[in-house]
């Protein structure tokens, strides 16, 4: 690890302006401390920002609003959250573990970046850590890697759980820079690689997060399904975040998310739109997962990504709606 200037932030607006300055904000640190470690990233300058004040949980026009600082333990642990937005606290369970739960914070959660192999080793060619030098992963070991928004220049994922359900259940991200306040709906603050894969989300420099909202609860029934290689501590192969509501036998209302198969949390409105004014069935909900993944392509050993995506998000709307799918055809 190189040497860095630490300083401490007494208030949001003093964070801000060291992040117009140049400085990384720190909270836990659970991924940029790793980051730095492995002199992926080389920070001259860290601004904790643990005194900002932005740790409260508040209620918003029938929402919730989360401050930056909020730690992931606390907030799935929130009884609001439990009980009107579910989703959202099972995510955050399946995510990591106890340890780092609770220094995790909801902004760094957002901020954490992709686990690809490549990015970490300073040896290997990755566009997303020195652009311009290549993508290793496209020929290389890419079990991991993403099946949807890829480009030439990367083909790394975002690896969270938290986002997932937040793209979910529509939520959006307040931001602070140096021209004022604004908000993002949290589908459009990850980025796809495009031709600019070292640019992970829509903060520009000097910017930081000051919370996120939720907005009034919808009522439906929500799962999330996470599928790894072991039960705990492991980053997804695939996860589905779903909130469906189920009215008169017909779906009225669905939210469909993918995780782990791109650069960003996948949701498409025409794949939700798919299911409304159906009957919830394995049918209904295969015609849903293939509009969602409409354009999936593998890249050698992550091919099955595409099928095993297919199949959690069936099976995580089947649980939503309480559709027993075990003795229908595949």
């Amino acid at each position: 690890m190189r040497d860095f200037v630490y300083d401490r932030a007494d208030s949001a607006d003093a964070a801000q302006t060291a992040a117009k300055e140049g400085a990384r904000a720190i909270a836990g640190g659970t991924n940029l401390l790793d980051l730095m470690k492995h002199e992926v990233e080389t920070p001259d300058r860290l601004i904790d920002v643990n005194r900002t004040g932005l740790d409260q949980i508040e209620e918003a026009d029938g929402g919730l609003r989360i401050g930056a600082l909020v730690r992931n333990a606390d907030l799935a642990a929130e009884e609001r959250v439990r009980r009107d937005w579910p989703l959202l606290s099972r995510a955050i369970l399946a995510g990591a573990s106890p340890q780092i739960r609770n220094r995790a914070t909801t902004a760094g959660n957002l901020m954490q970046r992709t686990r690809c192999a490549y990015f970490y080793d300073l040896g290997s060619a990755c566009n997303k850590r020195s652009p311009g030098s290549g993508c290793d992963a496209l020929n290389g070991v890419n079990r991991m890697h993403a099946i949807l928004g890829t480009s030439e220049h990367c083909i790394a994922t975002y690896p969270g759980d938290m986002a997932v359900a937040l793209v979910a259940l529509d939520a959006e991200v307040e931001i602070a820079g140096a021209n004022g306040k604004r908000t993002v709906p949290i589908a459009e603050f990850h980025r796809l690689p495009g031709d600019r894969p070292d640019r992970d989300n829509v903060l520009e420099d000097g910017e930081i997060i000051l919370g996120v909202t939720l907005p009034k609860p919808t009522g439906g029934a929500q799962v999330y399904r996470k599928v790894r290689d072991r039960r705990s501590y492991a980053f997804a192969l695939v996860s589905a975040a779903v909130d469906v509501t189920v009215e008169d036998g017909k779906i009225t209302r669905a939210a469909l998310t993918l995780g782990s198969v791109a650069a960003k949390p996948w949701r498409s409105n025409e794949a939700d739109k798919v299911l409304v004014g159906s009957e919830p069935s394995r049918k209904a909900f295969e015609n849903a997962a293939d509009r969602l993944l409409q354009g999936a392509q593998g890249h050698g050993e992550n091919d099955y990504k595409i099928g095993l995506a297919r199949r959690t998000l069936v099976a995580a709307l089947a649980e939503a709606t309480g559709i027993d799918i075990a003795g229908d055809a595949a």
